[in-house]
């Protein structure tokens, strides 16, 4: 591993006086604490989790911009993650005591004076060769926490820097990359914990979410997230993960189950629960493997101080279109009936949105948030999905050769109605604003058997178009009656994060390059920019010097030039980049 201080710009001197002046007085930078991530939501003078919030809301009080004046908006200094790495830039910044902390491709991480762009240190982790990353090199952010920044790479290594030198404190494996594990995620902080989940579901791995405590990396306890294998508590056994082996699994195969974790998770103060998402069961051919899959597909409801699942909800029981279920689960408020409603909410790949009782992991409602649904009719009452009998791609033994099973067209495709991208809630509306995608698959089942390290899929499959004007879709969502109150249509696929504010705007990136912003209750476009290459990063806003800022990292990739058949077509000749924008208004 590398760390650098880079000198090209010059701290002046004022700035050395007073570091010098703090240093003989005693006065020291505060370092994060657990009360500064619980408030992380309200307080507008920095951005200190992945989703702005432990309950990933994305809502920023901030209202200093507005519809009225966000027009005026202009950039005020970029930074380059410079060098030839210029891969899918997927990463939230954090925002600390002056300081920017964002992460790149291939798992680099770079800290930005938030003044003047001026790069502070950059680390660069040197992956071995023969790293397995399903979706792009990208990494998706760091957490913070006392005076570290945390961060995870493609060969699964956890790892703690100082903040103010990029030197490293602790490093630790999650995972054997050897066998498929990666990690992307931003890692969570809860109680002085971090909490981090894993990725590599396409190659049979084993899901789980680990705590660790924050300051040494020690490991606290770890959940695994397919049924059958076991769990620990510091260091003894804690228990199987809902029951006997084979349950709700055929054979041996809950062995390589997937199930990965790799959007790491959500975090509810109010019950004290960490959500978790899990991903595809493997493999994706859904006929070698009879049953729900558990806990495949489904949401978490984890004791952050034990690992004990208190409650699940499975969106996609039996997946045979690699609905993962990984997508953030929001905590929210609202009232029914006189009274208030503890609820979450999440906009599945599937293309169903959900909103449960976060107190008991209880189905309230779901309801269709993309076009043409095929592969379900509806939800039953509880929230399973009513299967179509056409929509799942045929079993390859029934076929006259026995390889290739009858091919299916599925709406959405496997990159989802909503994929990794977060939605906003905003506090004032009411409103989900949820990135979507209207696309289906061609898709078929094939034989396949599990070896370490390679692909275990067992399915084929070519991604479409379902319009011919648009992919992409913001919509702005009511949870409580499922209308949706308005929608933008995009050309490509969108594949960024959205920001809300109390300024009454919504913000999210498109691959042709533009950081949009609507109004949130009419879904008019008040402002737009280029940023030079395509945005599938998450913006942020935050208050310096009674001003309001934003930040979002541009850089086209991800997943959908890799996997995105004929719909890759149209994305095609997108640049790539990797550049932070960082906006104002003008001073008055």
């Amino acid at each position: 591993m590398k760390s650098r201080t880079v000198s090209r710009h010059l701290i002046s001197s004022a700035v050395g006086l007073a570091l010098s002046l703090s240093t003989v007085v005693g006065v020291q930078a505060a370092g994060v604490t657990d009360k500064d991530i619980l408030n992380d939501a309200k307080t507008t003078g920095d951005v200190l989790s992945y989703g702005m919030g432990p309950r990933g809301q994305r809502f920023s009080p901030l209202d200093t911009l507005n519809t009225k004046n966000v027009k005026k908006m202009h950039p005020v200094w970029a930074f380059s993650l410079g060098g030839e790495k210029q891969r899918g830039q997927e990463s939230q910044p954090l925002v600390h005591d002056g300081v920017m902390f964002v992460t790149g491709s291939y798992s680099r991480i770079y800290a930005i004076d938030v003044k003047t762009g001026d790069e502070l240190w950059q680390y660069e982790a040197r992956l071995p060769d023969g790293i397995m990353p399903c979706c792009d090199v990208i990494n998706r952010g760091a957490a913070l926490y006392d005076d570290l920044v945390i961060f995870g790479t493609l060969d699964a290594i956890l790892v703690a820097l100082d903040q103010k030198t990029g030197k490293v404190k602790w490093r630790k494996k999650m995972g054997d990359y050897k066998a498929g594990y990666s990690f992307t995620a931003a890692p969570m902080i809860v109680k002085g914990k971090v909490i981090t989940g894993i990725s590599g579901g396409e190659f049979g791995i084993v899901g789980k979410v680990e705590a660790r405590d924050a300051k040494t990396g020690e490991l606290v306890w770890t959940r695994p997230t397919v049924e059958g294998h076991m769990g620990y508590l510091n260091g003894k056994e804690n228990g199987i993960t809902g029951g006997e082996a084979n349950k709700t699994w055929t054979g041996d195969l809950w062995k390589t189950g997937g199930a990965a974790t790799w959007l790491g998770g959500t975090y509810d103060p109010d019950q004290d629960l960490i959500f978790m998402g899990t991903g595809n069961p493997a493999p994706w051919n859904s006929h070698l493997r009879p049953g729900d899959n558990l806990y495949s597909s489904s949401r978490l409801a984890i004791d952050p101080d034990t690992g004990e699942i208190k409650w699940h909800f499975q969106t996609t029981p039996h997946d045979g279109w690699d609905f993962d279920g990984v997508n953030e689960l929001i905590a929210f408020d609202y009232k029914s009936k006189g009274k208030t409603v503890k609820a979450a909410a999440t906009a599945d790949r599937n293309g169903y949105f959900y909103v449960l009782n976060r107190e008991n992991g209880d189905f309230i409602r779901g309801f269709p948030f993309v076009s043409g649904i095929t592969w379900a009719s509806g939800l039953n009452d509880d929230g399973t999905p009513i299967y179509t009998e056409t929509g799942r791609p045929g079993d390859p033994s029934e076929s006259e050769n026995g390889e290739k099973g009858k091919t299916v067209f599925s709406v959405p495709s496997f990159l989802g109605g909503k994929n990794w991208m977060p939605m906003a809630y905003s506090e004032d509306t009411g409103l989900f604003y949820v990135p979507s995608n209207e696309w289906g698959m061609d898709i078929w089942n094939e034989p396949v058997s599990y070896k370490k390290g390679a692909a275990y899929l067992g399915s084929g499959f070519t991604i479409k178009s379902v319009f011919e004007d648009h992919i992409g879709s913001l919509k702005a969502v009511d949870p409580k009656t499922g209308e949706t109150v308005w929608e933008y249509k995009n050309g490509a696929p969108l594949w960024g994060g959205v920001l809300a504010t109390a300024g009454n705007l919504v913000f999210t990136g498109t691959p042709e390059g533009y950081l949009m912003g609507f109004d949130a209750k009419t879904g008019e476009i008040v402002y737009k920019f280029n940023t030079g290459s395509g945005i599938v990063g998450s913006p942020i806003t935050w208050e310096m010097d009674g001003e309001q800022y934003l930040s979002v990292l541009s850089g086209w990739g991800g997943a959908v030039p890799l996997w995105g058949g004929e719909v890759a077509k149209r994305v095609k000749d997108i640049n790539q980049g990797g550049t932070v924008w960082t906006f104002k208004l003008p001073r008055s």
